[in-house]
């Protein structure tokens, strides 16, 4: 017997989902923009904060200069995203001098340089060449959520016990 007012399907069966299913679907889709594009945010902040420590540790100083010839932009980039940063308090400079970590610019570039490690190791293990592990894990710390990174992790621990 059908209901009135239930959509059924060509064999007569009631279609799955509805309105309810949709809407969750809606939620769900609308949740994972919104993890993404807080992790854009994000990475800007973590690649800039890493380069900053790389350039640090290699010249002993990061000057906007070096930065936008490291991360591929123009000074001016550079400069408004330099910006952006100190006023999140990730970094500190003045005009024509080096830029440098705050104490939480130093947590984040070591968190993302750890982060990075990890999806390398990982890609790495699955039979990825170190040179496209390189490039494919700078895309990829910045969007593995922290289930997957832990995930990442118990696998190699796992694959390291057994050798």
């Amino acid at each position: 017997m059908t209901q009135p007012g239930k959509r059924r399907n060509a064999r007569g069966r009631p279609k799955a989902g509805g309105e309810a299913a949709r809407a969750r679907t809606a939620d769900q889709h609308a949740d994972a923009f919104r993890r993404t594009r807080r992790a854009h945010i994000e990475e800007t902040a973590e690649d800039y904060a890493e380069a900053v420590a790389e350039l640090i540790a290699s010249r002993g100083e990061a000057r906007v200069v070096d930065l936008a010839k490291m991360l591929g932009v123009t000074h001016v980039t550079v400069s408004r995203t330099v910006a952006r940063l100190q006023a999140r308090g990730l970094l500190t400079c003045e005009p024509y001098r080096a830029i440098f970590l705050t104490e939480e610019g130093r947590r984040v570039a070591e968190r993302s340089r750890r982060r990075h490690e990890v999806v390398v190791a990982f890609l790495q293990s699955l039979g990825v060449s170190r040179a496209v592990a390189e490039a494919d894990a700078e895309g990829l710390e910045h969007h593995v959520s922290g289930e997957t990174l832990a995930a990442f992790e118990r696998f190699l621990d796992r694959r390291r016990e057994s050798f």
